[in-house]
């Protein structure tokens, strides 16, 4: 008889358990796909020249945040690149973390390279503020020299990815429209995650920079002058390393 009791007791403990787990996993899927309904994404470039910034701006609606974590991955054309050194150094003065998918090279030009991708966590160690804005530094590539008379190139930044994710919201399917991507689950890049990937989350496209480029035609020129320069500098200094006996 106890026996009996004891395992309808269990038995409705167990059912009430799951239950609670259910709601509260439906509770936490219901605030990530509420901050991926209203959260607007902006993108603007601070500076001029070789140099800029890339400010990412993005605004998570009102809600209990606790748990959500934040990624914005870019994905960077090849006309231009992020220096780890410079990066690093920041790392202290700025509130996110940045993972490179790729080894970065400083001194190639635009068309030796390729596009590379970038993985960047809003504080990554707290709960995420409803305001986000990250600062990214960048610098244009050298390119080809034209030959067509134009003298600066065109190089298109896209917004970054918002992907968000709880560790509490198990559900991912229900999140349509939006999918379901795999990324790093920390800047330290030592296991991936499964995050939920916002759809036209802005409806801003990419911001064109403008960079200098050579003019293809002075090439010839500019070598032929060059040569007949240090020629004659060549000339005049063996003339006077042999006038004054200078060996």
């Amino acid at each position: 008889m106890y026996f009996v009791l004891f395992s309808v007791l269990a038995f409705i403990s167990r059912c009430h358990c799951l239950i609670e787990t259910v709601e509260e996993n439906d509770n936490h899927c219901g605030l990530l796909k509420q901050l991926l309904v209203s959260s607007p994404l902006s993108v603007e470039i601070n500076k001029k020249g070789l140099h800029r910034e890339v400010v990412t701006t993005v605004e998570l609606s009102p809600g209990e945040l606790s748990g959500v974590r934040v990624l914005l991955l870019h994905r960077w054309p090849r006309g231009v690149f992020v220096d780890p050194y410079q990066l690093a150094s920041l790392r202290d003065q700025s509130d996110w973390q940045i993972l490179l998918d790729s080894a970065i090279d400083l001194e190639v030009p635009a068309h030796k390279t390729s596009g590379f991708v970038t993985y960047v966590y809003p504080t990554p160690d707290g709960q995420a503020p409803r305001l986000l804005k990250v600062t990214i530094p960048i610098h244009g590539r050298y390119h080809e020299p034209s030959f067509d008379g134009k003298t600066y190139t065109s190089v298109d930044i896209e917004p970054p990815e918002l992907l968000l994710r709880t560790e509490k919201c198990t559900q991912l399917k229900n999140l349509e429209p939006h999918t379901v991507v795999d990324a790093p689950c920390t800047p330290d890049n030592s296991s991936t995650c499964s995050w939920v990937k916002l759809q036209h989350q802005q409806a801003q496209g990419p911001v064109s920079l403008q960079f200098p480029v050579g003019d293809g035609s002075l090439v010839t020129p500019v070598c032929g002058g060059t040569l007949l320069v240090t020629m004659i500098c060549c000339a005049a200094l063996s003339k006077y390393m042999w006038k004054h006996r200078i060996i």
